[in-house]
């Protein structure tokens, strides 16, 4: 588990890798050949909130997040992002 915490209404994530890397033909697909990566991640970690707003992702909760809206970090050979809760997209269920 990690030692980041995020701060305000930060959301620290772990992208969840769900995409097929064989194609139906057998053919293996690298993650650097795919074109797009998708953003499906898992929440890692949540910051406190802000006064006049409410965090409304828990640990544990995958979601869809926007492209270009995020930090990148590094923390004992893992990957991950963290972004503003605003910029989460939706909760997946």
């Amino acid at each position: 588990m990690t030692h980041i915490e995020p701060l305000s209404d930060r959301v620290l994530l772990k992208w969840v890798n769900e995409e097929k890397s064989i194609t139906n033909s057998g053919i293996y697909l690298p993650e650097s050949a795919q074109k797009e990566r998708p953003f499906l991640y898992e929440v890692v970690a949540v910051g406190p909130g802000k006064k006049d707003s409410e965090i409304t992702v828990k640990i544990g909760d995958k979601v869809l997040c926007g492209q270009y809206s995020w930090d990148e970090i590094k923390h004992e050979d893992a990957e991950y992002k963290i972004v503003a809760q605003e910029y989460i997209l939706a909760i997946v269920k």
